[in-house]
């Protein structure tokens, strides 16, 4: 597939939808909030407890394809770590990009003579299953979602939702959107009736990327939580210098004219506690000090209503129960760096922009901010889809700059009209312009007031003439139904719903189609470097 696939690499403006801050630190104009990406250099000192997480990860990485990749974790090589929610059927496309970024950084560190390797970081213990219960196919010239609706009662940690029955038929229908493969029957061995969402998730990446030595690790178990325990014993203790800590940084990065990726409020905390009845993972809210409480009070909100804990509570659970302690989305990446002394992180725009916010946990725990690396970002272009681009003569930045389906159709339709017709509207239109320019010109000259009204008017009789436009491309549109079935197919391949693409469409559609290798091929393309959005000809 190397050998036939064609790239191009777009500025990271192209990308709809992008925060100024995300915009700033793919263009190295964040050095104030995030340190520089430097994957050659050393690994940070290796933790006490590494040959303990040595032994972990080659407990959860079994397989004979990464033998060698967990024999170079227990001498020590650095790391380079990467992660998402574990997802239905694998997920969003962006997974396996994150994958292969994380990979493809691995290996040019290794080749400047700093040995690293990649590791997968399942975010099992987040609870927004709705977010993760569905998945996004396309199907012929449609989109297929499909979802697990057999949801936990409970807001449990996601990762640890046993799929039940249901999912033998759900992957039934998966199967038959896309069609035989070795993808296919990947997915369909890992998703299967008593397995986890965490399970299935890492077996099905673990069968794509074997070839690439990726590690996969679920931190959630008691044992990872154990030799995690600092940093949350860290959150409990310091909680009221964190949480003043993280306020300033708020309002430094929105001074700066930049977002704040989680509202910091009066009473949130870095902390989740697992509910020790229902498995719920609730937020724990820290309410100051008080002369009865000079530590502060924390409490829960859960099925049996409200819960209150002493700080040497917490303390308490985090020594007997570590696991029944979770940190939030600002702490874990501090959490996952101290476990595994990581030299960087690859993050979306999404966790970048907690890292801008987290920096000051990380000097303040750590004593040093893990330099993070912006994901490769693509959209990958099918042969038929690329021969309607060329067609239509369209460009990815085009389809970009469309709201809709039938946008894009009218916008076909107006490059299909007939030579004469496009000649006849172009020549009235400047013709128009011209003799509009220079009434209104000569009007403004002689009193500002009718100059004013002059121009209105003249706004009104250009509209006239777009009019005249719209309704020659939708005469085109009529004679040409095609068209529009053609719009609809480019923008749910490219921009479905006008949302990238791999954010959308399923990762396992295009490993199911274009086989294994394609992981390769995203690794290579990864390696690349393109610093914003590149396409990828299949």
């Amino acid at each position: 597939m190397n050998e036939t696939t064609t790239t191009e690499c777009f500025p990271v403006t192209t990308m709809p939808g992008q925060s100024r801050l995300y915009l700033d630190f793919c263009a190295r104009a964040l050095g104030a909030y995030l340190p520089p990406d430097v994957v050659e250099r050393e690994r940070p000192r290796l933790p006490p407890h590494w040959p303990e997480m040595a032994r972990l990860l080659a407990a959860q990485n079994p397989a004979p394809a990464v033998a060698t990749a967990i024999a170079a974790l227990a001498n020590g090589v650095g790391v380079i770590v990467t992660g998402q929610q574990v997802g239905l059927f694998g997920g969003p496309l962006y997974t396996p990009l994150k994958a292969a970024t994380a990979i493809a950084r691995a290996r040019k560190a290794t080749a400047c003579g700093k040995p690293h390797l990649a590791v997968f970081w399942l975010a099992s213990e987040d609870h927004d299953f709705a977010e993760i219960s569905q998945v996004t196919f396309p199907a012929g010239r449609e989109l297929a979602t499909l979802g697990y609706d057999a949801a936990p009662k409970t807001a449990a940690p996601a990762g640890r939702v046993v799929l039940d029955e249901s999912i033998a038929r759900l992957a039934e229908r998966a199967a038959e959107i896309l069609g035989t493969s070795d993808a296919t029957e990947a997915l369909i061995a890992a998703y299967r009736p008593g397995r986890t969402f965490a399970q299935a998730f890492a077996e099905f990446y673990a069968k794509i990327f074997a070839a690439q030595g990726l590690l996969i690790v679920d931190a959630a178990d008691r044992e990872f939580h154990r030799l995690g325990a600092p940093v949350l014993r860290a959150g409990i203790e310091r909680a009221d210098e964190f949480h003043a800590a993280l306020v300033e940084r708020g309002q430094a990065l929105e001074n700066a004219g930049y977002h704040q990726q989680v509202m910091v409020a009066p009473q949130s905390s870095l902390l989740f506690l697992l509910d020790d009845k229902s498995g719920a993972r609730l937020a724990l809210k820290h309410i100051a000090p008080t002369a009865q409480e000079p530590n502060g009070l924390w409490q829960t909100a859960g099925p049996d209503g409200m819960r209150s804990f002493s700080t040497a509570d917490l303390v308490a659970i985090l020594d007997a129960e570590p696991e029944r302690i979770s940190p939030a989305a600002l702490l874990r990446p501090v959490f996952q760096d101290f476990l595994f002394g990581t030299t960087t992180q690859v993050g979306g725009p999404a966790e970048i922009a907690y890292l801008a916010q987290s920096t000051v946990l990380f000097e303040r725990i750590l004593g040093r901010q893990t330099p993070p690396i912006a994901r490769f970002s693509a959209t990958l272009i099918e042969p038929q889809i690329a021969e309607l681009l060329r067609k239509h003569d369209l460009t990815l930045e085009e389809v970009f700059r469309e709201e809709s389906a039938s946008s894009l159709a009218q916008t076909l339709a107006e490059r299909a009209m007939p030579a004469e017709t496009k000649e006849k509207l172009a020549a009235a239109g400047s013709a128009m312009d011209a003799e509009l320019n220079a009434l209104v010109e000569w009007m403004q000259a002689q009193d500002k007031g009718l100059g004013q009204s002059a121009d209105t008017a003249a706004g009104k009789i250009r509209y006239q003439m777009n009019r005249l436009r719209t309704l020659a491309a939708n005469f085109q549109l009529q004679r040409e139904a095609a068209l529009t079935r053609r719009a609809g197919s480019i923008f749910n391949a490219l921009y479905p719903g006008g949302v990238l693409q791999e954010r959308v469409h399923g990762a396992a559609y295009y490993f199911a189609r274009y086989g294994l290798d394609l992981a390769e091929t995203l690794c290579a393309r990864a390696g690349d470097l393109c610093p914003g959005h590149m396409t990828i000809r299949l």
